[in-house]
């Protein structure tokens, strides 16, 4: 497919989406809600749409994504390798993640204190402009005014949301890289980022997100996760783009995203 067939049809699912979207960082009254978004790699036409896929949720990690374009854009990371960031005990951060850590094992392991380096060298002008330039989802990184920071936590249940919806229209985008930035910049995001075997035999690129929804204090609700799976996926010449979202009515024992991806592996075989 042509660039400008590719922007044309973006646009009008855009357009779309732009007139179904609601802010709502809430779920039903059982606290439950989900979306399943599958749309054909090659003509964007939407093979799978079932759920709350039109309302906005904290992006949580898949937000990895945008920033990883972002970084390499503004050349602040330079490959999947590079740069390599050594922990410091001033990074608040579990065990886990206290080690060094490059742009694929960011993206592989989720890893916050690594985002939160790259914001800090956008700083907040610039962090606002990029997500402002890539339209992703509200725009909103300006963080909950006394609470949550937006250049370290906008993304984490604050004013940053984003529906399913736009985070399949962003996946497109990105893969086939009519995002506005550098094609570099999609390519090395692209080349970073995660890959996994579906049990139906699909080749599958995706990010996780896992984070709860808050209470009317502000606090997390443990019994109310919210889950993503987002990316694309490839067999047999095909390309699929998806993005998947939960929002569980208790808590779950790992985390929410994690859940979710291993049922989406488990079963996704989407019919073209």
């Amino acid at each position: 497919m042509m660039y400008n067939q590719v922007k044309q049809i973006i646009l009008a699912v855009s357009v779309m989406t732009a007139a179904m979207s609601l802010p709502v960082q809430a779920a039903d009254d059982k606290g439950f809600a989900e979306c399943t978004l599958v749309l054909d790699g090659a003509t964007l036409q939407v093979l799978q749409r079932d759920g709350s896929c039109d309302k906005r949720y904290a992006p949580a990690s898949t937000f990895k994504v945008p920033l990883a374009v972002i970084g390499f854009d503004k050349d602040i990371l330079k490959s999947p390798h590079e740069p390599l960031w050594q922990w410091k005990p001033d990074f608040k951060a579990p065990k886990r993640d206290q080690k060094a850590v490059d742009p694929e094992i960011w993206l592989k392991d989720s890893v916050l204190w690594y985002s939160r380096e790259i914001t800090h060298r956008l700083g907040q002008k610039q962090f606002a402009q990029a997500i402002a330039q890539l339209d992703y989802g509200n725009h909103d990184v300006s963080g909950t005014a006394g609470k949550h920071d937006g250049l370290t936590a906008s993304w984490l249940g604050s004013s940053l949301e984003i529906s399913a919806d736009e985070q399949a229209q962003f996946i497109a985008k990105l893969v086939a890289e009519t995002l506005p930035v550098s094609k570099a910049a999609q390519a090395k995001t692209k080349a970073s980022m995660p890959v996994f075997t579906s049990d139906t035999g699909w080749k599958v690129t995706g990010k996780t997100g896992s984070i709860w929804l808050r209470d009317t204090k502000g606090n997390y609700n443990r019994n109310r996760p919210l889950a993503w799976f987002v990316g694309w996926a490839e067999k047999d010449g095909r390309t699929v783009i998806f993005a998947k979202m939960k929002v569980y009515n208790k808590p779950v024992k790992i985390a929410a995203g994690w859940l979710l991806r291993g049922q989406f592996l488990k079963t996704f075989d989407p019919k073209i």
